[in-house]
């Protein structure tokens, strides 16, 4: 159990990955404290940890508001005593987005998944390294996707926001290694249990006739094994990553695209 006595917080652990990340780092020791925008959800992760013989608690908090997240994060404190962990899964609906030429959306469509995905990420990191540096030991770890290094169309500003994340990994890390707290990132490609997955498909594949065997046969087809990752395989590597096995990683993301995107 190498996440032993850890305390962590998971923000949109409601979602695919939060919630497999948040599975996965019980089983391996971990106290996890689960946040989403909807009870259900997370409530669901929450009764499996439980049911696997972990220990959770759900909460609904927006990740996009400071004041929830500062109530938050001190209820952790008083209950746990600390906070060793951080992971911010949080995913927005890209529906609005999706299709859509870049010559045909207007600035404040383009710029609304940059200004949410990179606030939300700034709030959560900078919130947890209050707490974390006293203690000069912590990680904190974000998600992004590969249109953060490889050029993708109809995405609007879906790209420059993993980006945009990707950049404040380093810059955080720059500034909180120093003090003891790890800052990496995950960069997952075409994992079809997501729900970013299936919008893409609803709306831009299938208007395309595509099936989604196809869709996902094409997913498989960009890497190097010829198959989609699997959540099981990121939620693993987040436990490596956040586990002081990996002690030596700071101010990178982990390239899990599967050969889809060279480094």
């Amino acid at each position: 159990m190498i996440l032993h006595d850890k305390v962590a917080v998971i923000y949109g652990a409601g979602g695919a990955i939060g919630g497999a990340v948040a599975r996965a780092f019980a089983s391996e020791g971990a106290t996890v404290f689960l946040t989403g925008r909807g009870q259900a959800a997370v409530d669901a992760v929450a009764g499996d940890i439980a049911a696997a013989g972990g220990s959770a608690q759900a909460d609904v908090v927006d990740a996009l508001d400071e004041h929830a997240v500062t109530r938050h994060l001190q209820s952790v404190i008083d209950r746990a005593g600390r906070l060793d962990i951080s992971f911010n899964a949080v995913g927005l609906p890209d529906t609005e987005i999706l299709g859509v030429p870049l010559t045909e959306m207007d600035a404040g469509r383009f710029s609304a998944p940059i200004a949410a995905y990179t606030t939300s990420y700034f709030l959560t990191a900078r919130l947890a390294a209050r707490h974390m540096i006293p203690n000069n030991s912590g990680v904190i770890m974000t998600v992004t996707a590969l249109p953060a290094r490889m050029g993708s169309p109809l995405n609007g500003g879906y790209g420059p926001a993993q980006a945009a994340k990707e950049a404040m990994t380093r810059d955080l890390s720059k500034e909180l290694a120093p003090q003891g707290v790890r800052v990496v990132g995950l960069r997952p490609h075409g994992i079809p249990e997501t729900s970013s997955m299936r919008e893409v498909y609803d709306v831009k594949a299938q208007a395309s006739g595509m099936s989604w065997e196809q869709f996902t046969g094409y997913l498989a087809s960009t890497t190097h094994p010829r198959r989609v990752m699997a959540l099981d395989e990121v939620a693993s590597m987040a436990v490596f990553m956040a586990s002081d096995r990996a002690s030596g990683m700071t101010g990178t993301t982990v390239n899990l695209t599967m050969g889809s995107l060279d480094d």
